[in-house]
């Protein structure tokens, strides 16, 4: 087999990363430009200064992952890039720069689903083993994927309203944590002994559905409660009993489709997989169900370019291509390419 070297651009909310990916699985250069930074004093991302910045980076971007990968475009098989979902203006930095170098030098253009390549950051990790069931985690996505194959994606289940990242942040912002605040509750979660008891969103009996807006409420409601009675609010507690909701619906949701759907690996993908208190419970339960379960390290968990890569090598093998008429889509659905 012909060594096959992918550029890919990923640039869907707040990081302008690049990357090459060498056969799908293996990281050759990876590089990440965040703006956490410029986007904590607003506490969430505003969407246009978020465009500004890529503005600002992906040139720098590209040329630093070449540099670091000690390759020429004339080296490379073929360009990536994310199509969406993710904030328009964001998307079509990545998509103009990723058509303009493709044509250029003259490469194919893969169009890759931004949740795909969470999924896919799995590869990086380990080789996929199928049928698999992915959860993923992110400040916008709430999603259990079902894969019979390489490029097969069944959602059987998605969040109805806010998505466990998007929980996270505004439960933190209502303790008055800087944003990112899905760390800060992670940490406050694992440093106290008990948690206040808040409820567990179940849906439906069979349902593999998400739904998180419901606690949020249950804990602003808990913080004006001792606030109207003059009583202190301990963080740590509130920190703990969110999250131990949230992980508990989380996990025990994927174990049923893990069980229902006979899975022979389950991985976790997303922000929100790098969760400490999420990732623990999720090992040991599939260690008590004998199912492989494989999380990416923290670095491939967040947004990054090698994860579009990684999906793209195996859209690249199975003739997906794109063209210099791709427009970013923000509302993209997950859809098989096979």
């Amino acid at each position: 087999m012909n060594e096959q070297y992918i550029l890919a651009i990923e640039t869907s909310c707040d990081e302008t990363a690049a990357a090459i990916i060498r056969n799908g699985t293996e990281i050759v250069s990876n590089v990440v430009a965040s703006q956490i930074e410029s986007q904590k004093r607003f506490g969430g991302v505003v969407p246009e200064i978020a465009s500004r910045h890529h503005v600002e980076q992906i040139t720098i971007v590209i040329e630093e992952t070449l540099k670091d990968a000690n390759m020429q475009p004339s080296d490379l098989t073929a360009v990536a890039v994310t199509e969406g979902p993710g904030l328009v203006g964001a998307l079509l930095i990545g998509i103009n720069a990723a058509k303009a170098f493709a044509f250029v030098h003259g490469l194919p253009l893969i169009p890759v689903h931004h949740i795909a390549g969470h999924i896919y950051a799995n590869a990086l990790v380990e080789p996929l083993q199928f049928p698999l069931l992915a959860l993923v985690v992110s400040g916008g996505h709430t999603e259990l994927v079902f894969m019979k194959e390489h490029g097969s994606f069944e959602v059987i289940g998605e969040t109805r309203d806010d998505a466990a990242g998007e929980a996270y942040d505004k439960v933190a912002r209502v303790l008055k944590m800087p944003y990112p605040g899905g760390p800060h509750i992670d940490r406050m979660a694992h440093e106290a002994t008990e948690g206040i008891d808040f409820p567990r969103a179940w849906l439906e009996e069979d349902s593999y559905d998400f739904s998180f807006s419901g606690l949020k409420s249950a804990v602003i409601n808990y913080k004006h409660n001792l606030e109207q009675r003059g009583e202190e609010i301990i963080p740590e507690k509130v920190a703990k009993g969110f999250q131990d909701s949230v992980v508990e619906v989380l996990t025990k949701k994927t174990v049923r489709a893990a069980r229902e759907y006979k899975v022979k690996q389950v991985i976790a993908a997303g922000g929100v997989s790098a969760n400490k208190g999420l990732r623990e419970s999720l090992e040991k339960a599939f260690e008590q169900e004998g199912i492989a379960f494989t999380v990416p390290p923290l670095k491939l968990c967040t947004d990054n370019a090698a994860m579009i890569g990684a999906a793209a090598a195996h859209m690249y093998n199975a003739g997906v291509r794109g063209n210099l008429a791709m427009n970013g889509l923000p509302g993209k659905e997950l859809k098989s390419w096979i």
